[in-house]
């Protein structure tokens, strides 16, 4: 796609014309993709653009202040990842139909986090609803570093395991950062080995695996219409498994990308001239209506739990932002939840079925 944009825009001003003339033919790739593909996230190096550089005046104009709209859309990621997992679930089944095998993936949680109880449950279940193998290695909050390498080593060697995700976070006694570096590259669905994060952040390379987080953010603003070249982006949060990646993912396809985080200063002043916001500080309702811009779209990734008797497990979810007051000033919010959480399990089904492929050589 991207030789294709350059042979059509070779004779228009360098400036402009480009990014315009990109981003038309960025929006003819997603219209055009078949039934036959899982995602409408195009491979990182497709859409990557020469850097040329002209007159500012001439690649932007303001706007006026858009007007509050009545009520907002509301992004439904639940429904979209049952989509997603139905075909994932489809493509194990001709796999296992077409060569016998079917992808793998392994879990290793550590201690009783409500939270990371709560996603590895989802995971499993999704991954049953796939047909997608799934094995779970558990550990007490005090096990020693060394067991869990040990698990994981074993893992990196079965070829029935074609994903290994680690539940994060760990407790504190475990160096996280050795731990992950441990799971083979070849099986990081999490996408948070260094050379994946590291192929992430820079333009002509491509990772083998999109942290999953990231990655379904990015999915659900792409089916959801959201022009991303050229918007304004404000990130809120920093952390490896959300934050940064993201804040990389959306720059790759030209955001322009700001980082709000702890230390920040006015960091309400900021995120209100944002176009985008992705939210992932894990501050329950901490995002007002007064932190968004009119007419903003909203990607509300905080999960925080807060006691409730009435509830299942005696607690429920709640998102960063406050989802009333946003409904009534941005153009399209996730809730909490329903929102990115079972984008995130349905990419992980992706990463692993990617793994597998790639593994038998199956297309």
């Amino acid at each position: 796609m991207y030789r294709k944009i350059l042979m059509r825009m070779r004779m228009m001003n360098p400036t402009r014309k480009v990014v315009v003339g990109w981003a038309k033919e960025y929006k003819r790739y997603l219209s055009t993709t078949t039934t036959n593909q899982i995602l409408l996230s195009p491979p990182l190096v497709s859409v990557d653009l020469p850097e040329i550089w002209g007159s500012t005046s001439t690649l932007y104009h303001h706007h006026p202040s858009q007007s509050p709209v009545s009520h907002a859309k509301i992004i439904n990621g639940k429904s979209i990842a049952e989509e997603i997992t139905s075909r994932v679930a489809s493509k194990v089944k001709w796999m296992k139909e077409s060569i016998g095998k079917v992808p793998g993936l392994a879990v290793i949680l550590v201690g009783q986090r409500r939270d990371s109880l709560t996603y590895v449950r989802n995971k499993i279940k999704a991954c049953d609803e796939a047909g997608i193998k799934s094995v779970v290695a558990e550990f007490p909050d005090t096990c020693a570093e060394e067991d869990i390498m040990t698990s994981l080593s074993k893992f990196n060697e079965d070829p029935s395991v074609h994903g290994i995700l680690l539940q994060l976070p760990l407790p504190e006694h475990l160096d996280e950062e050795k731990i992950l570096n441990l799971v083979s590259l070849e099986k990081d669905v999490d996408g948070f080995h260094p050379i994946n994060m590291g192929n992430l952040s820079m333009r002509g390379r491509e990772p083998l695996f999109v942290p999953c987080t990231p990655k379904g953010c990015l999915e659900l603003l792409l089916r959801s219409g959201v022009g991303i070249v050229g918007k304004k982006a404000v990130v809120i949060g920093r952390s490896n498994i959300v934050g940064l990646p993201i804040a990389l993912l959306l720059q790759r396809h030209h955001a322009t990308v700001t980082t709000v985080h702890a230390c920040t200063k006015n960091p309400e002043h900021i995120t209100c001239e944002a176009d985008i916001v992705v939210s992932a500080a894990g501050v329950p309702n901490m995002i007002r209506s007064s932190w968004l811009k009119p007419g903003a779209v909203v990607i509300d990734v905080g999960t925080c739990p807060v006691e409730d008797p009435s509830a299942e497990y005696g607690y429920r979810l709640v998102g960063d932002v406050c989802y009333e007051e946003a409904l009534r000033i941005a153009s399209a919010v996730t809730p909490v939840p329903g929102g990115v959480g079972p984008m995130t399990i349905a990419m992980l089904l992706c990463n692993t079925l990617e793994s597998a492929k790639r593994l038998y050589g199956f297309t």
